[in-house]
């Protein structure tokens, strides 16, 4: 069981990113998915979650309007659209099963002018 992030990088305030999170060894669709967030310094922050039957999404105030979470079933994918970013979004962004702590290497977002 494996999750790899990918997609991040540095961006002006403003700016979008996407970020993807392919999973092996176990399939995306049959979990309930999350994508967290660690600021240096600061408390994980889970930022988006989508339902795995239902494809109902839930999103934290900070990002809800901004961040846009989806699945590719057939490349056993996870995205996070992240749109209009701001200077507090800055941080490493992880996707993990709903009930896990995140355990892989997660991937980096920059938003600096």
């Amino acid at each position: 069981v494996q999750l790899v992030e990918s997609g991040g990088g540095l961006v002006q305030p403003g700016g979008s990113l996407r970020l993807s999170c392919t999973a092996s060894g176990f399939a995306l669709s049959t979990y309930a998915m999350k994508w967290v967030r660690q600021a240096p310094g600061r408390d994980l922050e889970r930022v988006a979650v989508m339902y795995s039957s239902s494809r109902i999404t839930e999103y934290s105030d900070s990002v809800k309007g901004r961040f846009t979470i989806s699945r590719d079933d057939a490349k056993n994918t996870l995205y996070l659209q992240v749109n209009n970013l701001k200077l507090e979004d800055t941080a490493t962004y992880y996707c993990a099963k709903m009930g896990d702590a995140p355990r892989s290497q997660g991937t980096q977002v920059t938003v600096s002018a």
